[in-house]
């Protein structure tokens, strides 16, 4: 159960997202019984009154059912419009396919894994198996209050959506290559074949024209399917900024814009978030968080420094620029490009969630260099709060394994020598601070957690600071 809790605006919010979407599938599937009936729609309506009423009003109920649902399971969807209307959209868009493939080539070419592919790239689990359960359903009332399809019809694209939709989603949500879609196509082949097998060859003639057929259309059903699933994702990807495998990899691409841009102005930087993102990718499988976000965000966790490149000392060479600078001024241009990162994050229409790590990732750490100058060109106290990080502090187990990789990998370049011994001592350290300080307060992480991190930190980075034999100083040529 989700414990989170949603501000009233929030809430209101939600609800008029849940009506517009509701009012918006109504209208698409109502649009595509109009086109249906090919200009006969009064006569249509007055003569099925009673029917259109009861589709409307089983989407309605439906609609308040998977509301409650979310309101009780994931409140994240519903903390966020573009999240709702994600939904919505794309069943409005599988009603259109829907439609037009029974109009234009069969009832039984519907591509109903389409949508439980679509749901698992953009959705949780769980939450992917309840969409296209209520979706299957609306579409068993729609045939057969109003479909012109047979009973067999109706109820084999019920049990085709929702076993076909069952299997797709747990495919696809361990699918990393777009290869490995297509091959999916063939598994998702058997259960259309054996619902529609079961289902409406016992009620037809069994010519072998007949079987031929429906066994191509169940065909036509896995490729129309994969061939949307390849043409849509990558639209709702951009328009929402939604995260997939896919994605993550195009984004942590060396061609991805900000990625090439920190790689020309601010090396150091660049090199810094690689290393962090080798850091957290393996810190998230550890600890049974996903791996592949965790490495993306770790790539724009430092993003904002693009602002000011030469500010920050990995990117400096012999001259420190702060040396001109009041330890104030400094703090300032240093903890701004956490919120800086934000900005620039959002402003190219990247996940929020790369936006939220970009603030998170030093908490409301003290910047301790700053803070010490200041005291040595001070008489009396100073207030650390003046001299540390405005946060938030990590509201996520991987926005926290980011803040201590970061931290870890920074520590561990000052090191003259770099045993495994030292670098444990250091990592531990490093979390032993922030927990004092209350840094992971928020992201619900646990002891056996940091214990698993900090194990993973020190492997990761003694094989990266490795020491190396040192070589003879010896002038070889090529003389004889």
């Amino acid at each position: 159960m989700d414990r989170r809790k949603l501000s009233n605006k929030e809430i209101a919010v939600s609800v008029v997202a849940f009506f517009l979407g509701t009012a918006m599938c109504a209208a698409t599937l109502f649009l595509m019984l109009i086109m249906n009936e090919s200009g006969e729609i009064l006569s249509y309506v007055s003569g099925n009154v009673s029917e259109i009423i009861t589709v409307s009003v089983s989407i309605a109920i439906l609609a308040g059912i998977t509301y409650c649902y979310l309101f009780f399971e994931n409140k994240a969807i519903l903390s966020r419009f573009s999240q709702i209307f994600t939904l919505f959209l794309l069943y409005s868009v599988t009603i259109v396919f829907y439609f037009l493939i029974s109009k234009y080539v069969d009832v039984t070419a519907r591509p109903v894994s389409f949508l439980a592919m679509m749901l698992a790239m953009l959705y949780r689990r769980r939450d992917a198996i309840f969409f296209n359960t209520v979706f299957a359903i609306i579409f068993l009332i729609v045939d057969r209050q109003i479909g012109n399809v047979t009973i067999a019809e109706s109820y084999a694209c019920f049990l085709s959506t929702f076993c076909a939709g069952i299997v797709a989603i747990f495919l696809f949500m361990n699918i990393k290559t777009r290869i490995a879609s297509v091959a999916a196509a063939f598994v998702l082949f058997i259960p259309v074949v054996i619902v529609n097998s079961a289902l409406l060859l016992p009620s037809a003639n069994l010519s072998a024209n007949y079987v031929l057929f429906k066994l191509l259309y169940s065909a036509l059903d896995c490729v129309f399917s994969v061939l949307l699933f390849f043409f849509l994702l990558p639209v709702f990807e951009i328009l929402f900024a939604r995260l997939t495998p896919f994605r993550l990899r195009e984004l942590t691409s060396d061609n991805a814009k900000l990625i090439k841009k920190l790689k020309a102005n601010a090396l150091g930087t660049y090199n810094h978030c690689v290393v962090v993102a080798q850091l957290a990718e393996a810190c998230a499988g550890a600890i049974g968080e996903d791996p592949e976000l965790a490495r993306a965000a770790a790539y724009y966790h430092d993003i904002g420094k693009l602002k000011n490149p030469e500010m920050f000392g990995e990117n400096q060479s012999d001259y420190d620029i702060h040396k001109e600078l009041t330890p104030e001024l400094s703090v300032d241009i240093i903890r701004s490009h956490t919120r800086d990162g934000a900005k620039l994050i959002r402003k190219n229409h990247l996940p929020e969630f790369f936006a939220d790590v970009a603030v998170e990732h030093h908490g409301t750490m003290p910047i301790k260099y700053f803070y010490a100058k200041a005291l040595k060109m001070s008489d009396g106290e100073l207030m650390m709060g003046n001299y540390s990080y405005a946060g938030p502090t990590p509201t996520t187990k991987i926005a926290a394994i980011i803040m201590i990789a970061d931290a870890s990998e920074a520590a561990t370049r000052s090191l003259s020598e770099r045993t495994p011994e030292k670098v444990e001592a250091l990592v531990k350290n490093l979390i032993e601070e922030r927990m004092n300080l209350d840094q992971f307060d928020d992201c619900d992480i646990t002891m056996k957690e940091l214990s698993i991190i900090t194990r993973t930190i020190v492997n990761q980075l003694t094989g990266v600071y490795h020491s190396r034999v040192q070589y003879p100083k010896l002038v070889v040529s090529n003389r004889k």
